[in-house]
């Protein structure tokens, strides 16, 4: 289930719970829930954004083991964060630069192949309105797009690969060509439907997000 409501003590003390979490994370078998459990934190708290961004980094630089497992999981969710957050102007520079000097220190190798995926991710996060699902946070730890199942009235289910990016406009879009309706005269939008309930679906609205909420 995705993170409910939480209550929450100071920021000074969140930070240090977060810390905590961050060491946990290290030697964790299933490292998800509790990645998810940081990015909700930062949604919730988001001057601790900046304070992660660069624990992360801290984390990731110069590394006991480089390419170990708990080095890997500190990427991953780095790779998380990046699509979720925008670190502040000050920070985000400081990122960049530990992702060039990963890239040049590690060529070709899965924490150069993260250093490259979270750049491009940088390039599109605007911010979100949930955290990554479960699911997503799965695929952004192995680099890859989700695969989200659209039902067309009058047309079988249609399989769309999404990223955390993609908006609601840009899959209806995709959905319209594949149909061979770009000639219609029509409007086309993307509805979410749950047994309560039927609503249209924002065109700049995150499908990652709407995802999420089902989850």
């Amino acid at each position: 289930t995705a993170p409910g409501p939480r209550s929450y003590t100071t920021l000074r003390d969140e930070a240090v719970k977060l810390f905590n979490s961050l060491q946990q994370l290290e030697s964790e078998r299933d490292p998800v829930p509790l990645m998810q459990g940081v990015l909700q934190t930062c949604l919730d708290l988001p001057p601790l954004v900046d304070e992660i961004y660069c624990q992360l980094v801290k984390q990731t630089t110069e590394p006991p083991a480089p390419g170990g497992q708990g080095d890997l999981h500190y990427w991953q969710l780095l790779t998380c964060m990046s699509c979720t957050f925008l670190p502040s102007p000050p920070v985000l520079r400081f990122l960049r630069f530990h992702l060039d000097r990963t890239e040049n220190h590690f060529p070709a190798s899965e924490m150069a192949k993260y250093a490259c995926f979270i750049r491009e991710a940088l390039e599109k996060t605007k911010g979100r309105e949930c955290v990554p699902s479960l699911e997503e946070i799965v695929v952004l730890m192995q680099r890859q797009e989700m695969i989200c199942t659209v039902h067309c009235p009058g047309a079988p289910a249609c399989s769309v690969a999404i990223s955390s990016h993609t908006t609601a406009e840009e899959v209806a879009q995709e959905l319209v060509s594949r149909l061979g309706l770009s000639q219609s005269p029509n409007l086309f939008a993307l509805y979410e439907q749950s047994r309560r309930r039927e609503q249209p679906v924002g065109s700049a609205t995150l499908l990652a997000d709407v995802l999420t909420r089902f989850e």
